[in-house]
């Protein structure tokens, strides 16, 4: 785990490596600060000139400013080496995000994703700026101190000895008991996300139905949970406190106690007044080791977790990969189904999609009509590759889907899914997703073809106006007219409609399939409709029932022997008859 993090570091090595550098520089310093003020107390002890005092003052003070100025720069490259590494993180995370299929996406919920990529990278950009620069500063203190100590206060070090044990044993219990609860913490933490992202998401309809108390009680059970988890992590802890104080004095009451014994007993020739004093600072500096590498084991206890759900991602291998010499070309937009089987999980009872067979030839503008849940989605799914069939096959221009390049596939399959993204930024930019290098003629064009002009130009700034996040401020009609725009200007082989014109009147849905009939005669086109109106010119209608192909044919043939069909076509015109 700690090798596939530390890939994360790469230009900020240098950083990283000359922290514990200046560190040990620091650590040195204090370590012989201790020994020259014994060496000062015991001159003026023996009755030293005024010279001597001087000269040990100056030491000390340079002593100090080096300490000071190896402290400093530490603190400058700990700070770079974190930040950086933290910078990276998120952008390898960000990065195996993008290379996931719909598949993978579906095991780690959005929120989930969200907290990893921020609160987690925080944890563990914290933890590993504590591990070059504290972590080593901790144990060089305590290894240097100790050294001194022995060196100084000879017997009197075997005190540490005593109270190590007990202070380790505090530290296991403390991290033993406290893991468990950061890991349900963070889990709790998805679900606090979760909510804030769907209560935002959907604020218009809380609004709409009045919910707000609703989402407010359903928040405030989250965050209470989160509270209470990290409340019970916080009091763990919180015995580490007691632990290192109870040590840190014990240690100085035990170190006086025995030097004034031997002072006494030995009339100062075992130990002097100046040993005396630097081995308290000795046990000080021992004591605030110990402490501090107790509060790296607080840190890293809580990184750890953090850690595991990061490398959780980076772990994470996606289904669909390009094969070795994988297919650069796409012929032509015909597809083949067969004897297509899906399922979402490997571990799922019931197939979304069983004995799929059909062909569609290219050019070809197809209807596919359903009840709610007959998997017409998951159908048009397996085309550009989203999710790969369980059994069988899907061929695009003769070549079965799982040898071409992913990239090659998508560039000439372009779907405009049930769910219309819009993303913040102008029209202009929004519209390019489909093609960068689109002029303003092929762009104004486009939009000409899914009747998204007549409203873009009524527009102040016109193709410039600004999107807000998501589409906010544009109606879901004027959305899916976008969609459409930004799907016809990738010039696709193969384009697929998922119910994206429902949310427009009837007559523009008329002139958008016109516009298709006759500019884009060579494109096959796949509509998924609720309505008839919507795919009854298709060369071709598909009518799924439970993810199976209930039937086949055209709009005439269907109304004579499909009893789906018919009964959703009855039943649509009887409503408008009724309307009328």
């Amino acid at each position: 785990m700690l090798k596939k993090l530390a890939r994360s570091v790469r230009e900020y090595k240098k950083p990283a490596i000359l922290t514990p550098v200046f560190m040990i520089g620091e650590v040195t310093c204090e370590c012989i600060i201790p020994m020259i003020t014994a060496k000062l107390i015991n001159s003026i002890e023996a009755g030293c000139e005024m010279n001597m005092i001087v000269k040990y003052g100056l030491l000390l003070f340079v002593m100090a400013l080096v300490s000071l100025s190896f402290g400093a720069l530490a603190g400058m490259t700990a700070a770079t080496a974190s930040a950086g590494f933290a910078k990276n993180l998120r952008h390898d995370l960000f990065y195996k995000v993008q290379t996931f299929s719909f598949s993978n996406i579906d095991r780690f919920s959005t929120s989930s994703l969200v907290t990893r990529l921020t609160t987690d990278v925080n944890n563990v950009q914290m933890a590993f700026m504590m591990i070059i620069r504290i972590t080593v500063r901790a144990p060089l203190m305590l290894v240097f101190s100790s050294v001194m100590a022995v060196f100084v206060g000879k017997k009197l070090a075997f005190v540490f000895v005593a109270i190590i044990p007990f202070l380790a044993t505090a530290l296991g219990l403390v991290i033993y008991k406290a893991m468990p609860v950061f890991k349900g913490a963070f889990k709790k933490y998805d679900g606090l996300n979760n909510s804030i992202q769907e209560n935002i998401k959907g604020i218009r309809v809380v609004k709409s139905f009045v919910r707000e108390e609703h989402e407010i009680k359903k928040f405030g059970v989250v965050s209470e949970a989160v509270r209470n988890d990290f409340t019970k992590a916080e009091k763990i802890l919180a015995f580490n406190g007691p632990a290192m104080q109870t040590s840190m004095y014990s240690g100085m009451l035990l170190i006086s106690y025995f030097a004034a014994k031997l002072i006494v007993s030995s009339g100062g020739t075992y130990l002097n007044v100046g040993a005396l004093s630097s081995m308290l600072t000795y046990s000080m500096q021992i004591l605030m080791s110990l402490m501090m590498v107790s509060m790296i084991f607080v840190m890293l206890t809580m990184a750890m977790a953090s850690a595991k759900r990061i490398v959780e991602v980076l772990d994470e291998t996606s289904d669909i990969t390009n094969k070795e010499n994988a297919v650069c070309d796409v012929k032509d937009g015909s597809i083949e189904f067969s004897d297509v089987s899906f399922k979402y999980s490997a571990n799922a009872e019931k197939y979304a999609l069983s004995d799929i067979n059909l062909k569609i030839a290219s050019g070809q503008t197809v209807g596919i009509i359903g009840g709610t849940g007959s998997s017409k989605t998951s159908l048009i799914q397996l085309i550009s590759r989203l999710y790969d069939v369980s059994q069988g096959s899907v061929k695009v221009g003769g070549v079965d889907v799982r040898d071409y390049d992913i990239t090659a596939l998508r560039n000439q399959v372009s779907v405009v899914l049930q769910k219309n993204v819009l993303f913040s930024g102008t029209i202009n930019e929004n519209l390019r997703w489909g093609d960068a290098e689109a002029d303003e003629d092929e762009i104004k064009r486009i939009c000409e073809l899914s009747q998204a002009s007549e409203f873009i130009e009524r527009f102040p700034d016109k193709y410039e106006t600004y999107i807000e996040q998501g589409g906010a401020n544009v109606s879901g009609g004027q959305k899916q007219r976008l969609c459409i725009a930004r799907a016809l200007l990738k010039k696709p082989k193969i384009l697929i409609l998922d119910d994206s014109t429902s949310a427009v009147d009837t007559k523009t849905d008329a002139l958008i399939r016109k516009a298709f009939r006759e500019e884009i005669p060579d494109t096959t086109k796949i509509i998924i409709a609720q309505r008839i109106a919507s795919v009854q010119d298709a060369d071709m209608i598909v009518v799924l029932d439970n993810g199976c192909i209930s039937d086949v044919g055209t709009h005439d043939e269907l109304l004579t022997r499909s009893e789906i069909y018919k009964e959703v076509y009855y039943s649509q015109n009887k409503a408008g008859d009724s309307n009328e």
